[in-house]
């Protein structure tokens, strides 16, 4: 019979009990609260495309059940497979991003997407997570290998996915992983007069992409002054918040989403504040941000330079997709199509950050042969 106990020395048994519990029962938490959201979400939706009415609450299913299963193999790799795992994962999406103008196609003005085995995924979201750890790996070389310019490495490589990011275009995710590779350079100890360049490099960036790329202007523009283009999926999105108050209209009774394009995908916490109320949309933040807290805790007894780095760069990368996604639909940001993590509808979104998850699990895992030297004293 087998059984989860501490003598299972088993792949799962080892797994179960070195993984963060909390932090995987909070993805789970997630995980459940998606399926529940895009139940309510995804039929107005199909039937305003003509589809069938379940076709997204399938297709998300599915796309769940794959994701999870590959958080959990990926959650159950040593280190360095995470390595080799998220360096063959960069190359072949940053070979999909530079094919976009050849292969891809377009989708609200911007060539994102490619089809892969009848499949339509988008690459820069699996460039994420794998950037993420091979930045991480890189500069984590600067402590042992002096030598070695990490540094002017990793710099190169991540002006090279901004490159590319900025082919498509996609500004909001250009921001995400500028913000991950920003904490992870202060971590890898970078130096001042390289704080003061990226500081200057991103206020310059920011103001290029505002004077130089329409849709930027266009909505920055929109934020700033509603009244000057087309604000209607915010506008809609503030309406369900305030329709919703503090305990919402109740299960399926919303109607934001039978009008909200987006309303299962980048607006989805809109449909949560309109039928669940203020105090459930506080819940999912807590959550969101107990994950990420969780994550760092498990840090402060680590010194591989590499997980502290890595962790710490999937975490940013998690919470500010979560925090840019939360503060568009509550007006507090610029639009930006950014699904919200394991809540939207979304392949590649969900499939990416599942993957970016499973590293974290598997980069925070206590090490089984501590834990069984632990278990003989006592």
């Amino acid at each position: 019979m087998f059984t989860l106990d501490r003598r299972n020395t088993s792949a799962l048994g080892r797994w179960w009990f070195t993984v963060d519990r909390p932090l995987v029962a909070a993805i789970v938490v997630l995980v459940c609260l998606g399926v529940f959201m895009i139940a309510a979400g995804g039929p107005p939706a199909a039937q305003r495309m003509g589809l069938p009415d379940f076709y997204f609450v399938t297709r998300h299913q599915i796309y769940l059940c794959l994701s999870a299963l590959a958080m959990l193999l990926i959650s159950m790799l040593r280190s360095d497979d995470v390595k080799r795992v998220a360096l063959l994962g960069l190359i072949l999406s940053g070979v999909l991003m530079a094919l976009l103008p050849l292969i891809g196609y377009e989708n609200k003005g911007a060539i994102r997407w490619v089809h892969v085995m009848g499949l339509s995924l988008q690459p820069s979201e699996f460039m994420k997570p794998c950037f993420a750890v091979v930045s991480a790996w890189i500069f984590a070389q600067h402590f042992t290998s002096s030598s070695l310019p990490a540094y002017r490495i990793a710099t190169g490589i991540y002006i090279l996915m901004v490159m590319l990011l900025i082919m498509q275009p996609d500004f909001g995710m250009t921001v995400t992983i500028t913000a991950m590779f920003g904490v992870q350079f202060f971590l890898a100890g970078m130096p001042f007069v390289w704080v003061v360049l990226m500081l200057a490099g991103a206020m310059g960036g920011g103001f290029a992409a505002y004077f130089f790329l329409p849709h930027v202007t266009s909505r920055i523009d929109r934020f700033l002054d509603p009244s000057s283009g087309d604000n209607y999926q915010v506008q809609q999105s503030l309406n369900a918040f305030r329709e919703g108050g503090i305990v919402g209209v109740g299960p399926g009774e919303g109607v934001v989403k039978q009008s909200l394009p987006d309303a299962h995908t980048d607006f989805i916490f809109a449909v949560v504040g309109e039928e669940f109320g203020a105090l459930f949309c506080l819940g999912i933040l807590l959550c969101f941000a107990f994950i990420v807290l969780r994550g760092l805790m498990r840090l402060r007894e680590e010194h591989d330079h590499f997980t502290i780095i890595a962790v710490a760069g999937l975490l940013t990368q998690f919470g500010m997709q979560a925090f840019i996604n939360m503060g568009v639909a509550v007006n507090l940001l610029p639009a930006k199509g950014m699904t919200l993590p394991f809540l939207s509808y979304g392949g590649s979104s969900l499939m990416a950050v599942a993957l970016g998850m499973g590293m974290v699990l598997a980069l925070t895992r206590r090490r089984f042969g501590q834990m069984m030297v632990d278990l003989r004293k006592k």
